[in-house]
């Protein structure tokens, strides 16, 4: 398992980091009760690992004018590998699905897609995701509000995990 290759003081970079990705190193050590050099040969091991994948700002999305947040779930007409690929990677090419995930069950794939109004999406929808090579269904709603956001991982609930089985 992964978290045995973390240690506390990189569990705690990765959440302080989760929290606020633009904290200067300086105050990340001081907030994981490191110096600073330390902390900077971690946090670059962390992204070597992979651990790290990026440093991104989480735009307001609709105070840009992208007022439609679609789910898109997607069945295929088949599963085979091969096909599942070339899917994904269809996902990836478009820029409004901004998650594309492959489920276990009766929908195979369920997109995040975000447009700027109804009608970009409705083109979308028609014009290319509907015409997708494969593509048996698309069933789709529309979010009306989001209640909860949370990127990353809840490093609380792990943290409690690895105290009861120490």
């Amino acid at each position: 398992m992964v978290t045995t290759r973390l240690d506390p003081i990189d569990r705690k970079i990765l959440s302080e980091l989760q929290a606020d990705g633009r904290m200067t190193n300086v105050e990340l050590a001081k907030r994981v009760g490191i110096s600073a050099p330390p902390c900077l040969r971690r946090v670059r091991a962390l992204e070597e690992a992979g651990l790290i994948r990026g440093y991104h700002a989480d735009v307001n999305d609709r105070e840009l004018g992208f007022e439609v947040q679609v789910f898109a779930m997607v069945g295929l007409e088949s599963q085979a590998e091969a096909e599942l690929s070339a899917f994904e990677a269809k996902c990836r090419s478009w820029p409004l699905v901004r998650e594309c995930h492959m489920l276990n069950g009766e929908v195979d794939f369920i997109l995040k897609c975000v447009a700027p109004d109804l009608s970009t999406f409705q083109s979308f929808l028609t014009g290319q995701l509907l015409t997708t090579p494969n593509v048996a269904s698309v069933k789709t709603s529309l979010v009306i509000r989001g209640a909860k956001d949370e990127p990353g991982v809840p490093f609380d609930v792990l943290e409690e995990r690895l105290a009861r089985e120490a």
